[in-house]
Formats: structure tokens, C-alpha cells, sequence
């Protein structure tokens, strides 16, 4: 009988790696250098910014200013906002066929928006805003079914709005205000069920709004002002409150409006006309692929093919080999082990446990501290940067692998406690001192790329320190992961979302008015610590509060969560965040004009919560029917029976609005709102 010993498992398991590595890498990283070098020339004619970008490098060995790739080495995401680039986008952008976001907002980047990058099928998020560009938005862009952000806003785009915009089923934002764009608004836009923000303000459309739109369930803000729209409003856009903005249309009627006049007979019989672009689109009228022959000549394309389909062969063949060859190796082995095998196995089942009592009593860790990054980053050295990491974090804050490891059971799927997409894990865990805490699980792509800027953020999350804010509790990286690690206290009693919306919910715990008042006060806390100028520590801004963010202790004080965690992140990380913020009323209007984040953003989302703790609802903002009634009765959360103070609701609703005016010169400073809000707090646990 043939026995296999340990070392044949090792030639097996090395020719399935070798053969499975081949037919992983084959082409695409040429291809893809070759497309970021023309998006360099072409975004960069003179060289001056994208410096980096080198054609002898690697794209994702961490060089490239911008670039994240993920673990196959595919290009994912580029990101260049804000960076002066003066050209235009090159078509080989449409060779990046992994992009998930593409951000070249708050440039001067002129010329016309590529055909070709209808190719990029995996895209997300396109923020081109805040440009130079010209032409119109082309047709190919339909076909981009995975967008959910097209940010087209404030450049000099001309022609109607392309109909087969509304495939893009998974669209949640789209922005072309300020534009020069003609036509009417095409009504396949109604068939965008998901869409949440459609601003086509500032433009020269014309014709009627299509009664689609009002259809549109998830549609919370619409802003059509300045156009040369007319004909009748339909009157279910009034539930969108303030959040739907039509003025300077001279033409608009509409019953119900009190700025506009009601609609005569020639009105209603215009608006009873087929709707403007409602042809039936079917996805079989798009082009299935775009043309980029032209960047590519014969030689070039047939040698690439060639060498793919060569690639594809010899790779199948070593697979096949390897596979075989293992098969053997396996057979034998298990039929000469089978017996001792079973034996181990029965005895080492009843080991198994996932019984959370068992954690503390992981081994003890290794003292070396698994603190490390590959291709360049190494927070341990001081020599290139002179921002060494010992030099950044004391040792108390250092957590190595196995105790991260060993706190989660290894990132048990029982541990786990949420996922935000590709971004971060977060998991529950216990230390071996028995303490509970939350690990949260983050890959090196979606982290700062520039050491010294990594680092001055890891330094800033080690400074905040205050009793309305979660501090840093460690940090771990692992160059064998390619991940990062942030390690938190655990909070008991959930985010403030899981106490909103009790309505008709018998298990849903009503917070009573103290309780209230004591949150609202402790959340301002926290957030005015954040913005003031401490003696150890920067001015900062939280940039993302919502009621996930805000968490609650044993005794239900506040605790502010992912403070200054955008420091550490990549900035198409932070912005994919903000998405959600957006679509809850959180993000303040003039960050759509601005593109930045200020101390009065803070304060925005500040108002918004107060009203979601006033009312007990998480769509509730000052655009509520609730508050537009200036009845306080009409305000308050029902379920609180007449529970509480009425001086002191009525001061905290005054705050609140003004925390919430739409000019950000016009809101308090958190340090004003706070004196407000503890003159008004009469409760000793306030």
C-alpha cells in the first residue's frame, strides 16, 4: 500500500496554488497599468499631480496616489478629488472594468464624459461634480447597472437628459444641477424605484414634471427650480415638504401650492398629453458594450487575445494535473490513516465549543506586536517619515493578532455583529481579562495610503477621551491579513435607532422624557468636546452622526461612535458613507455645493437627531408635518402619554430649528447650544 507523507500534501497544495495563481493573473494587470498611464497623460498633461503614477510600477503595490485595488489586484477605486487636475478623461478609463467608484469631483477637468465608460458595469458611485465638462451625458451610462450614485453637478453639460437613465434600477442619487441641459425630463426616470435624491435644478428644461416621479416611493428631496418648466404639479410631490423645490418655473400651476396659481382647463388638458421620453425602453435596446477599438490596434488586440486564450489553456491543463495528482496523493493517504483519523477526530469533537464563557481563557499572547505594513508602510520605523508609530501610540494601545484572534474565536460568524459592505466587520469579543469589547474589521485598500497621514489619524483617535464618546481601546494590523483592526468597549443597550419608530411595537422600549433630555444633553456634550480646541487634542468634526452613531450605555448615557474614524479611512470610503446619511436626512444641504464638512454640518445633524428623540420617529426632521403645525402637542412622541415638560420641549424644538436652518452662517455654535440645553435641563441625571 502507498503511504503519503506530510511533504506530499505540500506538493499537492503547492501545484493548486500555482495553477490557480496563473489562471488568476493573467492580463488584466497590463491592461489595466496601461489605462491608468492614459488616464494620467490625459487627467495630468503636465505632470504635476499625479506623480506617482509611474508605468514601471505596480498600480496596486500602494504607489499610486488614490488607487485602491482589491485582493485579486484589480484596480477598484480611484480616487483624485480636489486635486487640480486641468485635462480631461481619457476613454481607457473604460478598460478599469473592476472600478466600484470613480471620483474626480472639485477639479477643472474639461472636455466631454467618454462613451466608454459605459464599460464600468461594476461602477457604484461616478462623482464627476465640480468640473469643466461639456457635451452631453451619454447614452452608455444607462447601461451601468450597479450605480447607485451619478453625481454629474455644476459643469457645462449641454443636450436632453438621456431616457435610458432610468435602467439604472440600483440609482439612489442623481444630481445634474447647474448645467446647461435642455429638453424635457424624461419620465423613465420614474422607473428609478430606488432613486431617493433627483436634483435637475438650475438648468433649461422644459415641458411638464412627469406624474412618475410623484410615484416614486423612496424620493425624498426633488429640486427642479430655475428651469422653464410648466404645466400641472402633481399633487403628490407635496408630502415631500420643503425638500421639494420648484420656484423660478413661471409656467407651474398647481392646486395646493400657495406660491403658485391654479391650473386652468388648458393647463389640465396638457398634463392629460403622453408624458415627454416615456418610450418603452427594454434593456434590449442598449448596446451591450462600447467600442474601444480605437485606443487599441489590430496587432495590440489580437496578440492580447492570444495570449489570454494561451493563458486560459495552460492553466487548465496545470489545474487539471495538480487536481489529479491530489486526488491520488488523498486516496492513499486516507485509506492508510482512515482508522487513527477517526479516532483523533471523535476525540477532538467533543472539544468544540462555541460557548462565549470559554473566551477569557485564550493563551497567552506572543509579546511581538503584529503591528505592520507591507509595501512601504511600516508604523514600527521612523526613518522615512519621521512619524514612526512608536513615536505616535504608546504600547498600551497595541494589540497583537492572536489576542484580536482570540477575542473573536477567531471572527466567528457568531461574533458577528454587522457588515457594511466591502468597507468594515465589526465583531463582538472578549479579552482575556474578561472585558467585553467590539473589533472592528477593516482591509489595508480602504485605509489612508499615505503612511504619515495614516498615522496622524491613528494618533487623533488615541487623544479623544470624554464620557459622551467612544474611545480607541487599541489597534492591530496584520500584513499576512492585509487588515487592520480597531478595538472598542462594547455599549450594552444598542443605538439610539433601535429606541425610534415604537409605534404599534409592543416590545419596543419607550424612553421616557428624562431620559430624553439626558441623551439630547449628552450627545451635545460629545460633540462640542469634538470641536473644541483642547490643549491635547485638534478642533475635529464627526462628519457622519446619525442614530447608529449615537449608542447607549448601561445607565443610557450617550456614547458618540466612529469619532474621527475618517481620518484612518480612504476618501471614497468616507464618501460611500455619507450615502446613507444623505438618504436620512442627516447631511447638511450645503455640503452638495461645498463638498466639505465644517463644524456647522455637525450641528445640522445635531438638529435632526434632536427632533428624531423629540418625536420618537427616524424620519422626522424639521420638514415634518409636525413641526410645519407649530404645535407642540402635534411634536412630541405620542407615546409618552403627556409625559413631559412643555417648557422644556419647547425650548429643545426652538434649538432644534435652529440648529437646522439651511444657511450655516445662521447656526449656533455646539458650545452656544449647549449652555441652551443645560439651562433647560432641570433633572439631576442631566
Amino acid at each position: 500500500m502507498v503511504s503519503a507523507s506530510p511533504k506530499s500534501f505540500y506538493l499537492c497544495f503547492f501545484l493548486l496554488f500555482v495553477s490557480s495563481h496563473i489562471q488568476l493573473r493573467p492580463v488584466h494587470g497590463r491592461d489595466e497599468s496601461r489605462a491608468l498611464m492614459e488616464l494620467k497623460a490625459s487627467l495630468d498633461p503636465e505632470n504635476k499631480v499625479l506623480t506617482t503614477w509611474a508605468s514601471n510600477a505596480d498600480p496596486c503595490g500602494g504607489g499610486f496616489e488614490g488607487v485602491a485595488c482589491d485582493g485579486e489586484g484589480k484596480v477598484t477605486n480611484i480616487s483624485l478629488q480636489g486635486k487640480g487636475l486641468l485635462g480631461y478623461i481619457s476613454p481607457a478609463v473604460g478598460w478599469l472594468k473592476g472600478l466600484n467608484g470613480l471620483y474626480l469631483h472639485f477639479n477643472n477637468i474639461s472636455g466631454k464624459i467618454p462613451r466608454e465608460i459605459g464599460n464600468l458595469t461594476e461602477l457604484s458611485d461616478l462623482y464627476l461634480n465640480v468640473n469643466n465638462l461639456s457635451g452631453g451625458i451619454p447614452e452608455e451610462t444607462g447601461t451601468m447597472d450597479s450605480l447607485q450614485v451619478l453625481q454629474l453637478s455644476n459643469n457645462k453639460l449641454s443636450g436632453s437628459i438621456p431616457p435610458k437613465l432610468g435602467l439604472l434600477k440600483k440609482l439612489n442619487v442623481l444630481d445634474l444641477q447647474s448645467n446647461h441641459l435642455n429638453g424635457a425630463i424624461p419620465a423613465t426616470l420614474g422607473d428609478l424605484t430606488g432613486l431617493t435624491w433627483l436634483d435637475l435644478s438650475f438648468n433649461q428644461l422644459f415641458g411638464s414634471i412627469p406624474v412618475r416621479l410623484s410615484q416614486l416611493h423612496q424620493l425624498s428631496v426633488l429640486y427642479v427650480q430655475n428651469n422653464s418648466l410648466s404645466g400641472n404639479l402633481p399633487p403628490e410631490l407635496k408630502k415631500l415638504g420643503k425638500n421639494f423645490k420648484y420656484g423660478n418655473n413661471t409656467d407651474l400651476c398647481g392646486d395646493g401650492f400657495a406660491d403658485l396659481r391654479y391650473c386652468t382647463s388648458a393647463d389640465l388638458l396638457n398634463a392629460s398629453r403622453p408624458e415627454p421620453f416615456s418610450a418603452g425602453l427594454a434593456p434590449q435596446d442598449i448596446p451591450q458594450s462600447v467600442n474601444i477599438s480605437s485606443h487599441c490596434n489590430t496587432t495590440d488586440c489580437s496578440n492580447s487575445s492570444k495570449s489570454t486564450n494561451l493563458a486560459a489553456i495552460i492553466s487548465g491543463i496545470l489545474v487539471a494535473f495538480g487536481i489529479l495528482i491530489c486526488g491520488l496523493i488523498v486516496f492513499f493517504w486516507y485509506r492508510h490513516r482512515n482508522q487513527k483519523i477517526g479516532g483523533l477526530l471523535e476525540a477532538s469533537s467533543t472539544k468544540l465549543s462555541t460557548d462565549r464563557s470559554k473566551f477569557p481563557y485564550c493563551k497567552t499572547a506572543s509579546p511581538l506586536i503584529s503591528l505592520e505594513y507591507s509595501n512601504r508602510w511600516d508604523p514600527m520605523t521612523d526613518e522615512r517619515s519621521g512619524i514612526g508609530f512608536s513615536q505616535v501610540v504608546s504600547q498600551n494601545y497595541r494589540f497583537n493578532l492572536e489576542e484580536v484572534e482570540c477575542a473573536t474565536q477567531h471572527f466567528s460568524e457568531v461574533n458577528l455583529l454587522g457588515k457594511k459592505g466591502s468597507f468594515a466587520a465589526t465583531y463582538k469579543g472578549i479579552l482575556r481579562d474578561g472585558s467585553e469589547v467590539v473589533v472592528k474589521r477593516i482591509s489595508k485598500t480602504n485605509c489612508k495610503s499615505d503612511e504619515a497621514e495614516f498615522l496622524r489619524g491613528l494618533k487623533t483617535l488615541t487623544l479623544l477621551r470624554h464620557e459622551n464618546l467612544i474611545g480607541l481601546r487599541g489597534f492591530c494590523y496584520s500584513r499576512a491579513r492585509g487588515e487592520c483592526f480597531l478595538i472598542f468597549n462594547f455599549v450594552a443597550n444598542g443605538s439610539l435607532s433601535q429606541y425610534l419608530d415604537a409605534q404599534g411595537n409592543e416590545n419596543h422600549r419607550i424612553l421616557d422624557w428624562p431620559s430624553r433630555v439626558s441623551l439630547i444633553r449628552g450627545i451635545a456634550k460629545g460633540i462640542e468636546y469634538l470641536h473644541s480646541n483642547r490643549t491635547n487634542k485638534p478642533p475635529l468634526f464627526h462628519q457622519n452622526l446619525s442614530a447608529t452613531k449615537i449608542l447607549m450605555d448601561r445607565h443610557f448615557n450617550p456614547l458618540l461612535s466612529s469619532s474621527g474614524l475618517h481620518k484612518l479611512l480612504a476618501d471614497d470610503v468616507v464618501f460611500s458613507s455619507l450615502k446613507t446619511s444623505a438618504a436620512m436626512g442627516y447631511l447638511a444641504p450645503e455640503y452638495a455645493t461645498v463638498g466639505r464638512f465644517t463644524e456647522k454640518s455637525d450641528v445640522y445633524a445635531f438638529g435632526v437627531l434632536v427632533f428624531q428623540i423629540l418625536t420618537g420617529k427616524t424620519r422626522s426632521t424639521h420638514h415634518g408635518p409636525e413641526a410645519e403645525s407649530g404645535k407642540l402637542e402635534d411634536l412630541i412622541d405620542q407615546n409618552l402619554m403627556g409625559n413631559y415638560s412643555k417648557l422644556e420641549a419647547a425650548k429643545l424644538a426652538g434649538i432644534a430649528l435652529l440648529c437646522t436652518i439651511e444657511v450655516p452662517s445662521h447656526r449656533p455654535t455646539m458650545e452656544a447650544v449647549l449652555q441652551e440645553v443645560s439651562s433647560c435641563c432641570r433633572f439631576k441625571n442631566c
